[in-house]
């Protein structure tokens, strides 16, 4: 059961709600991908004294909640921060877990994205030569390989003195269905990290995390025009999938732990300024094959094209309707104009 948190809104956006279902039409769109994003750690496991049984019912814990989503047959399944560890546990057992742990739980998930060719994102701390650890996002893709990896650029000042170090990195992970970045928990707090990520145009940001992190995820994804997943370690904390409005598409609720969207990535911001009669024009000609969704408040919309051939940005210049940030950048370079800017 999932919900859309958004009502349809002017010139009908191309999602439906549907018996608490969330789902994208028309099926036609060559950006289309189905994302999972699954809530909750393994539980803490107190009279589990062996590692190694502990990494055993961690793997069992991620076969049943895998199975909850393999069925709707995602594109990418998102899994939270920390997520191949019991919780409960104390640094020293952590670490001692780890050295048990080694490569098991990403092997498992190699093997499972083989098996249903998709991609999965988790997250895990793992030790450096030298001794550190890092709190990392992999990517595995269809063959289960490694995509790509990013490391938290911004662990908590606990996680420093605890040996857990910060990486600088700010990868962007190509896959076949977009440009991909990363996020972990405490990351979303800092600028100076959404502004490498906006600098870079992902189509699509994973956050994976122990805490939500409320308005700050929308702001996320409309400040680096993508579309943004959540996964959430805690179970009582909603995963979310948003569009670059920041908009919710999808959510977990307190039945399911999980949501699953078939989004459309094919999808670009615009300005109303200048832009009214164009856009009129856009949906005349095109009606059902481009949908117009308006936030309200914001003065920018999200165009996707559901065209069996024809992109949104095709569509954009055949209209001359200038992107968002286009229309932000002539700005600014009005406003260096003589005459425009206060001395």
């Amino acid at each position: 059961m999932h919900r859309h948190a958004t009502p349809v809104r002017l010139m009908v956006v191309g999602l439906a709600l549907w018996a608490g279902m969330v789902c994208v039409c028309p099926a036609q769109a060559k950006a289309l991908v189905t994302i999972a994003a699954v809530g909750g750690n393994p539980p803490a496991m107190p009279t589990v004294v062996d590692h190694q049984e502990r990494v055993g019912k961690v793997l069992e814990y991620w076969q049943e909640q895998l199975g909850k989503v393999l069925p709707h047959r995602p594109d990418l399944i998102v899994l939270p921060e920390a997520c191949d560890r019991p919780g409960g546990m104390e640094i020293p057992d952590q670490l001692a877990y780890f050295v048990v742990r080694k490569d098991q739980v990403r092997d498992y998930f190699a093997a499972v994205a083989r098996e249903h060719r998709c991609y999965i994102a988790f997250g895990m701390k793992h030790q450096q030569p030298d001794g550190s650890f890092l709190n990392s996002a992999f990517l595995l893709d269809r063959q289960g390989r490694q995509a790509g990896v990013y490391h938290k650029n911004y662990p908590t000042v606990g996680e420093m003195a605890a040996g857990i170090r910060a990486a600088d990195a700010v990868p962007i992970i190509e896959t076949e269905f977009g440009r991909v970045a990363c996020a972990i928990c405490f990351d979303l707090n800092f600028d100076e990290l959404r502004l490498k990520v906006a600098a870079a145009r992902p189509d699509i940001i994973l956050f994976l995390s122990m805490y939500h992190g409320g308005m700050v995820q929308s702001y996320w994804a409309y400040t680096c025009r993508a579309f943004f997943v959540g996964a959430m370690g805690q179970l009582e904390t909603p995963c979310e999938i948003r569009n670059p409005l920041g908009e919710v598409l999808a959510t977990s609720t307190n039945y399911f732990n999980y949501t699953v969207a078939r989004v459309n990535l094919d999808a670009r911001l615009v300005h109303l300024d200048e832009n009214w009669e164009k856009l009129a024009a856009l949906k005349a000609k095109y009606g059902h094959e481009v949908s117009i969704d308006d936030p309200g408040r914001v003065g920018a919309v999200l165009v996707t094209s559901h065209h069996d051939t024809l992109r949104a940005d095709a569509m954009l210049d055949e209209f001359d309707i200038e992107r968002l940030d286009a229309y932000f950048d002539r700005t600014r370079a009005a406003r260096q104009q003589p005459g425009n800017l206060l001395k």
